[in-house]
């Protein structure tokens, strides 16, 4: 429940990344003015700045992965 809590973590600005395709899918994702792109990048730079840029590409292809299986379901 990060997002619903307010707390910014990877799970949540996640889920704030992929909103527009989320919310066209029926998810109920609050609208935010944080750009969370820049957000998840900078929370994974805190952990581990050599391995920032990887560990995030990672993370957004397992969003469009999930996405895609989201979309064949509906």
């Amino acid at each position: 429940m990060d997002l619903a809590d307010g707390r910014e973590t990877v799970a949540s600005l996640l889920v704030l990344i992929g909103a527009p395709r989320l919310r066209r899918l029926g998810l109920p994702i609050p609208e935010t003015q944080l750009q969370p792109e820049h957000a998840l990048y900078g929370l994974l730079a805190q952990s581990d700045p050599d391995s920032a840029h990887s560990r995030y590409n990672a993370l957004i292809r397992t969003l469009v992965s999930f996405e895609r299986a989201a979309e064949c379901d509906v």
